[in-house]
């Protein structure tokens, strides 16, 4: 199960009143080919997931996730963090093997 530090949810939602999304709108969490290591993780806001999505409720907030991201990302802890250099979420993924400097590409 993907989970989100509190500062990550709350991040989240007040990025969907910003975007004005409709009510049901959620944060995609996927795994896509790329990245300098492989693959690299991708956020956004959508209205409504996939007819094929997981859908998991956390904390008043909606995550979907795809069939092909969902057997990478358990146990991820997704948090936001920041720093001197900026902010911005990173990824905790107990199923990476490798990564890189960026901390948006890793290897299983």
């Amino acid at each position: 199960m993907i989970t989100l530090t509190p500062i990550a949810v709350e991040t989240v939602q007040k990025f969907l009143v910003e975007q004005g999304a409709m009510e049901g709108a959620g944060l995609r969490v996927a795994v896509l080919p790329g990245g300098c290591s492989g693959f690299q993780y991708g956020l956004n806001i959508e209205d409504t997931p996939e007819q094929d999505d997981e859908v998991i409720q956390m904390d008043g907030l909606r995550l979907f996730v795809d069939p092909f991201s969902a057997q990478y990302l358990e146990g991820v802890q997704i948090d936001y963090v920041t720093t001197m250099m900026g902010s911005g979420f990173t990824f905790k993924n107990p199923n990476a093997t490798g990564g890189c400097g960026c901390g948006s590409s890793f290897t299983v």
